[in-house]
C-alpha cells in the first residue's frame, strides 16, 4: 500500500506541475526549456531526459499529512505542486550564490545558460509557485482555508530568503554561534518542511490546531533533514549526492559540523582562515573533522531533532491509509544517503 499510494501521489503531482507550467510558459521557448530542465522532465537540447533529478521529497510529505490528517490528499495537489515549485527556486538561486556546478549529475541552470538566465528562470519558478496555490480553489478547498494556506506560504517564502541571507552572511562571518545556525537551518531546510506538513495537516482537516501540531513534527523534520545534507556536503558519495563533497568546504559554509570543529580546533581554524583557499585545504579541513570526532556530534544532534520529530508527529494522531506511509518517510529521510 505505500509504495502504491506514493507512486499514485508522485503521478497526479507530476501530471499537475506540467500543467502549471505548460500553461504558463507554452512551447516551443526556450525559456520554457530553462524551467524544464531543474524539474527533471527534459535535457538542455529540449530532450526527454530519462532520469529523475529529484524524489519529490516535500510535496510527497505535503500530501502525506492531508491524507493522515483527513484522508483528502487530492485537494492538496496545487499545494504539493507549489512547494516543489518553490523548491527549485531556491535550488536555481542557491547554485549560483554558492557557485556549484552540478546538481543531481548534471550542470546546474546556471552553468548551462549563465547567471542572468539562470536568475531569471529562477524568478519565474517562484512566480509558478504562487499560480499553483492560487488554483486551490478549483480543486474543492475553501476560499477562507485557501487564505490561511496562501498566507502560510508567503510567511515561509520570505523566511527562505532570510535563511539563505544567513547562510551566505556566514561564509564571510568569523565566529557563527550554534544558535545562530539553528536560526538560519530553521528558515531553510526546515522552513519548507514545516510549512509542507502544516499546509498539508490544514488543507486535509481544516483544522489549525491540528494543523500547527504537524507544523512541529515538520520543523524538527526538516532541523534534522538539513543537518543531514551538511553530513552528506562533508562525507558523502558525490556518486550518490550528485555533489562534489568538496562545494560546502571551498565555500567556507559553516555547517553544523564545521562549527563544532572551530569550537574544538583551532588548526580548523587556521585553515579556514587562509586567504587562499583550494582542494588540499578541503582536504585538510576534512582531516581535522574527522580526527575530532565532528561528523559523530552531528549525527547525534541530527538524532536529536528527529526524536523530537517523531513525538510531534505521535501527539497529532496521524490515521488513515497514509501513517505507516508516514512514518516510512520519515523513517527514510533519516537514513538517506542522498
Amino acid at each position: 500500500m505505500t509504495a502504491l499510494l506514493i507512486q499514485q501521489f508522485l503521478g497526479e503531482l507530476d501530471v499537475y506541475m506540467r500543467h502549471i507550467v505548460d500553461e504558463t510558459v507554452p512551447l516551443p521557448s526556450d525559456f520554457s526549456v530553462m524551467l524544464r530542465y531543474p524539474m527533471g522532465w527534459v535535457d538542455e537540447n529540449n530532450q526527454p531526459y530519462p532520469q529523475h533529478t529529484g524524489k519529490r521529497i516535500r510535496p510527497v510529505l505535503l500530501l502525506l499529512c492531508a491524507e493522515t490528517a483527513g484522508q483528502n490528499w487530492k485537494a492538496a495537489v496545487p499545494a504539493a505542486a507549489a512547494v516543489e515549485l518553490l523548491h527549485n527556486f531556491s535550488l536555481i538561486h542557491d547554485d549560483i550564490q554558492d557557485n556549484s556546478p552540478l546538481r543531481h549529475n548534471r550542470p546546474t541552470v546556471w552553468k548551462v545558460w549563465g547567471e542572468p538566465h539562470a536568475i531569471n528562470a529562477g524568478d519565474a519558478m517562484f512566480t509558478l509557485a504562487f499560480c499553483a496555490i492560487e488554483s486551490l480553489v478549483n480543486h474543492g478547498c475553501p476560499t477562507e482555508r485557501v487564505l490561511q494556506v496562501w498566507h502560510i506560504f508567503n510567511r515561509t517564502a520570505l523566511e527562505l530568503t532570510r535563511g539563505q541571507h544567513m547562510d551566505m552572511r556566514f561564509e564571510r562571518q568569523a565566529v557563527v554561534t550554534v544558535d545562530e545556525y539553528l536560526s538560519m537551518i530553521s528558515g531553510k531546510s526546515a522552513a519548507l518542511i514545516a510549512t509542507c506538513a502544516q499546509m498539508g495537516a490544514l488543507i486535509g482537516s481544516g483544522s489549525a490546531i491540528m494543523a500547527e501540531q504537524y507544523r512541529e513534527f515538520g520543523l524538527n523534520l526538516g532541523l534534522a533533514f538539513q543537518i543531514r545534507d551538511d553530513i552528506l556536503g562533508i562525507w558523502g558519495d558525490p556518486k550518490v549526492t550528485g555533489k562534489s563533497i568538496s562545494t560546502d568546504i571551498l565555500s567556507r559554509k559553516k555547517s553544523l559540523p564545521v562549527l563544532f570543529g572551530l569550537e574544538s580546533s583551532e588548526a580548523l581554524g587556521r585553515v579556514y582562515g587562509r586567504e587562499s583557499f583550494g582542494e588540499a585545504d578541503v582536504h585538510e579541513a576534512v582531516a581535522i573533522l574527522d580526527e575530532i570526532g565532528a561528523q559523530q556530534f552531528a549525527h547525534e544532534t541530527e538524532t536529536l531533532y528527529f526524536q523530537r520529530a517523531v513525538a510531534a508527529l505521535e501527539t497529532a494522531h496521524p490515521s488513515g491509509s497514509g501513517a505507516d506511509s508516514l512514518m516510512e518517510l520519515v523513517n527514510g529521510l533519516f537514513t538517506r544517503k542522498a
